[in-house]
């Protein structure tokens, strides 16, 4: 009878043996798999930046962002901020963010920040802007480390970066750049002979009237696409400020965009002065139908990255579309 039992007493252990070895190989393989991604964490890096270097003992998860562009970049990245400054217009963040902003606590605005209300939150990563809040940066790093831009003018691709480098995304950072780019490309090649179109952009506020130019966000991603431009606004600076009706042919082009920053109803009755003009309505543009309305939290205001692809969305829509 032992004889017969042996056998299959010595398979069951070798069976049992078996399961308890790659039960521990996978158990090994998962805490090294841990171990990793808590180095990976816990490793400590410096960024280079306006005001110095920041080091970081590890990647922060507590970020507070002083600019709406950056918090912009935050969200495309996956990140949602403890804090963020008010978008410029909007209750209180911008109609294309709002959704991803649930429990993000307000900590001021861009030019006026509250530093209360900031370490009360206790971050672990602040992100601001040296022309925007140079006066505040000791106190900000007495708070947290602090990682601040160099400007709001130019290539809004190079904040995008600096941010994904503080919060140690770089990877994720340049999956979101790619795509955006791999737009851009697409948008272009779908112009084919359009590329050759005129366009034109104007933006109306309550105290003054501006036609901006190649080095503005809406400039730069226009350039990017390889769009051409009216002679006048072929130029490599921000904008021509303060224009009068006298100057009205400066905002001429095969195509207008045209955006009005809106507060309290200000802005809109010093856009329909303009739009409701004899002399607009002689544009050649306008005259063509092919002068267009677009937010512009989109075109100009918010200045990050979703709001570079809405453009896009814009600019595929009555360009290519239509």
């Amino acid at each position: 009878m032992l004889k017969r039992i042996f056998p299959f007493m010595l398979l069951f252990i070798t069976f049992v043996f078996v399961l308890t070895a790659c039960g521990s190989a996978d158990d090994q393989s998962d805490a090294q798999e841990t171990a990793g991604e808590s180095k990976e964490a816990s490793e400590s890096y410096t960024i280079d930046h306006a005001m110095g270097t920041t080091t970081l003992n590890e990647t922060p998860k507590r970020v507070v962002v002083l600019t709406n562009h950056g918090t912009e970049a935050l969200l495309s990245m996956g990140i949602t901020p403890v804090g963020a400054v008010k978008s410029w217009t909007g209750d209180p963040w911008y109609d294309h963010i709002s959704a991803q902003m649930d429990g993000v606590e307000v900590v001021g605005t861009e030019s006026d920040i509250n530093l209360e209300a900031i370490a009360a939150l206790q971050p672990d990563l602040i992100i601001g802007n040296k022309m925007r809040q140079e006066e505040h940066y000791e106190a900000l790093s007495a708070i947290a480390p602090t990682v601040f831009e160099e400007t709001l003018r130019g290539d809004w691709k190079v904040n995008f970066k600096l941010i994904a480098e503080a919060v140690n995304k770089q990877e994720k950072g340049q999956e979101v750049l790619d795509e955006y780019n791999n737009r851009v490309e697409a948008l272009k090649e779908d112009l084919g002979d359009k590329l050759d179109t005129k366009v034109s952009m104007v933006r109306f506020m309550p105290e003054d009237v501006r036609v901006y130019h190649k080095d503005s966000f809406s400039g730069i991603i226009l350039d990017e696409i390889g769009l051409a431009r009216p002679a006048p606004q072929d130029v490599d600076d921000f904008a021509a400020k303060g224009v009068t009706k006298e100057r009205i042919e400066e905002m001429d082009g095969d195509v207008i965009f045209y955006f009005t920053y809106e507060k309290e109803g200000d802005g809109q009755e010093a856009a329909d002065k303009w739009i409701n003009d004899p002399l607009w309505n002689k544009l050649d543009a306008v005259q063509a139908g092919n002068a267009y309305e677009v937010s512009d939290t989109i075109w100009n205001t918010a200045g990050g990255v979703m709001a570079a692809n809405l453009m896009l969305d814009d600019l595929r829509e009555k360009l290519v579309e239509k």
